[in-house]
């Protein structure tokens, strides 16, 4: 009743078609999506589902299903050892002297369909809602069958609008999957006007071609996590480094502190002791003196010295007294006292203790002076100190100025890997429309303008974005990535121009940049299967131009897909160089040259391939060679090169 119903969830019955304005995928964004984890969990989901379609009894099935039921199974598979390490002119993001590969990841869709069969009224006996049913079922069923007409006559326009059966089944009727038809019939007569209908819409859907793709693209949500996670680590190890930075600098701050206030307060004790020990040592010396003086003074008496009145008329006792205080503020002057005679040996005694005196006196006055050095050394180590903190701190500002600018450089890589993510995205469905669209297929030419009306109206954005990533990366940046040592980044740079080499206003600008020259040097020194198949495809676009074809030629371009011809295995690769080949074969001039080199019978030899694609373009290269040659001699030249009949040919 062109409404679609979840099987999986019945209460679910008005589920919207959405489709990407920019790829054309159709997607069901509210039916229900199960992951299958066993066998055994898909059987059961297979029984749901059947349990909930509708079935009601007519005069020609007990069970009749009276509505179209589609099973959709997505496949997701990484690639192994596929993993890409781009230069940054193709998508990929070094930090910190190491590249990131994004994982690449091989996308599947099955899809198997069960039409509900068309009926007539009059045998069916269908009435009320069972009618209404039957009406909607014929409709859908007419709205495919000139989807498949159209196709089959190759139309300008393909009315897959008309129903929502052929809007989820568009991919499978002239797109890019691998399709299969199952038609039922009945052996009874009565029913030979529609077992007649149903051959032959069989025999219409298979004049339908589809060109069958294999879609890869980047994880980047992978290689986004990846990044998330390295930046958390880089961010974390940054603030651990910087802690102990900053822990090291106090403590040397505290080391150099506490070792400048012992110095200080160990210089104050030994200034304080040494000034005591030279008071009392002074005073000791003193006092001996005047003992030694009262000893000498007593025991000679008046033998040795004589003591009398002085001139200013003072006794002994005075000139005694005025002696001791003398000596004790260690100004004595012995020539005032002129009556006291002493012997010479005492004199000589009392000079050298004076004489030890001012020698310790003297070491006294050294050793402070030492510990004043000592001083002023501990405070230029002070001053030192103070210089390599503020070093110290100027080096922290750095740091911290330095994470700033790493914290905008992390910011900076976010939005790059998201816009990087977005072109990245963009260029793969332009590459696989480019590869699947554009290249020279074909039987016939069936294919090639439904395929490019139908992407008239949705692919112009996309052709915008190749024409913005042509622009920003430039023709030179993509051809010297195409002598890059690694394997993933010569793939998709060829992609690149064989996407490029499709559009003709492109062909005389990669020409003239060397970008022929770079794709037959490749195809001559590369091993790469895939590389032979995509840059044969690049080939055969450029191929599709009479200048080109000359210059082809002229630089060994036919005995190179001569040689890749024999060398490759895969049919696409195969069928790439035939359709290159079969270009080649429709210029006048290059007749001779195709039969010297080997064109013709490298093409004749790919027969043995036996593969419907590879035929295609074997076929279309006899015909164009056959054109360019009179009847008699593209008669004998065929002839002569196929020898005698044999089970291939």
């Amino acid at each position: 009743m062109e409404t679609v119903q979840d099987l999986l969830n019945p209460a679910n019955d008005s589920i919207s078609i959405v489709e990407d304005p920019k790829s054309g995928d159709v997607s069901l964004p509210g039916a229900t999506l199960v992951e299958i984890r066993d066998h055994k969990c898909f059987k059961e989901l297979l029984q749901l589902g059947e349990a909930h379609r509708f079935a009601a009894n007519t005069k020609l099935n007990t069970e009749s299903s009276r509505s179209h039921a589609i099973l959709m199974v997505h496949i997701k598979r990484s690639v192994k050892g596929r993993n890409s390490s781009l230069s940054s002119e193709n998508g990929s993001v070094t930090l910190m002297g190491k590249t990131l590969k994004p994982p690449v990841v091989r996308k599947s869709k099955l899809v198997i369909v069960d039409l509900a069969g068309s009926e007539r009224i009059d045998k069916s006996g269908s009435e009320g809602h069972t009618l209404e049913e039957a009406k909607s079922i014929n409709l859908s069923l007419s709205a495919l069958g000139k989807c498949i007409n159209a196709l089959a006559e190759n139309s300008a326009h393909v009315p897959v609008r008309d129903s929502k059966l052929t809007r989820l089944l568009r991919d499978s009727f002239g797109g890019t999957a691998r399709t299969s038809l199952v038609i039922t019939i009945g052996p009874s007569p009565r029913h030979r006007g529609e077992t007649s209908s149903t051959i032959m819409f069989g025999q219409r859907a298979m004049k339908v071609e589809n060109m069958v793709k294999i879609k890869e693209e980047f994880d980047y949500k992978s290689l986004s996590r990846r990044l998330e996670i390295q930046l958390d680590k880089l961010i974390a190890e940054h603030e651990r480094q910087q802690k102990a930075f900053q822990d090291e600098i106090e403590r040397m701050a505290l080391e150099a502190q506490k070792h400048i206030s012992e110095v200080e307060l160990s210089y104050a004790d030994a200034l304080e002791k040494e000034k005591l020990r030279c008071q009392t040592d002074y005073v000791e010396s003193v006092k001996r003196l005047e003992q030694e003086w009262k000893e000498k003074q007593e025991k000679h008496g008046h033998g040795k010295v004589k003591v009398g009145p002085s001139d200013d008329g003072t006794d002994q006792k005075s000139n005694g007294a005025t002696l001791r205080s003398a000596i004790g503020s260690r100004l004595v002057n012995f020539k005032t006292i002129p009556p006291v005679l002493f012997a010479p040996g005492e004199v000589a005694e009392i000079k050298q203790k004076l004489h030890n005196e001012i020698l310790l006196r003297k070491a006294a006055e050294a050793e402070i002076d030492n510990l004043k050095s000592q001083l002023i050394h501990w405070k230029q180590t002070e001053a030192a100190r103070n210089a390599e903190l503020l070093k110290f701190r100027k080096m922290l500002e750095d740091e911290v100025c330095q994470k700033a600018k790493l914290e905008e450089e992390i910011e900076m890589l976010q939005s790059q890997l998201l816009q990087i993510s977005f072109e990245a995205d963009e260029s793969r469905r332009n590459l696989d429309r480019g590869m699947g669209g554009n290249t020279p297929s074909s039987m016939d030419s069936l294919m090639p303008e439904v395929k490019h009306q139908q992407l008239r109206n949705s692919g112009d954005g996309e052709k915008a974005s190749v024409v913005k990533l042509f622009e920003q990366v430039g023709l030179h940046k993509i051809l010297t990535l195409l002598e890059s040592e690694d394997a993933d980044v010569r793939i998709h740079a060829v992609k690149v121009v064989a996407n490029l080499a499709a559009e003709e206003s492109n062909q005389e600008k990669i020409v003239e940049a060397g970008g022929l020259t770079s794709l037959l040097t490749l195809l001559r020194s590369s091993n790469d299967e895939t590389v032979h198949r995509v840059a044969a495809g690049a080939i055969a676009n450029l191929a599709m131009n009479e200048t080109n074809q000359e210059l082809i030629m002229s630089q060994g371009g036919i005995s190179l897909l001569s040689l890749t011809a024999a060398k490759a295995q895969d049919p696409q690769t195969l069928r790439m160089v035939a359709g290159a080949i079969a270009n080649l074969c429709g210029n006048d001039k290059l007749q001779a040259k195709l039969r010297a080199e080997g064109g013709v019978r490298a093409l004749l030899g790919m027969v043995g391939c036996r593969h419907p694609d590879v035929l295609a373009q074997v076929a279309r290269g006899i015909a164009n060679f056959a054109k360019c040659e009179s009847r008699a001699s593209s008669q004998g030249d065929i002839l002569r090169l196929l020898g005698p009949p044999t089970e291939t040919c």
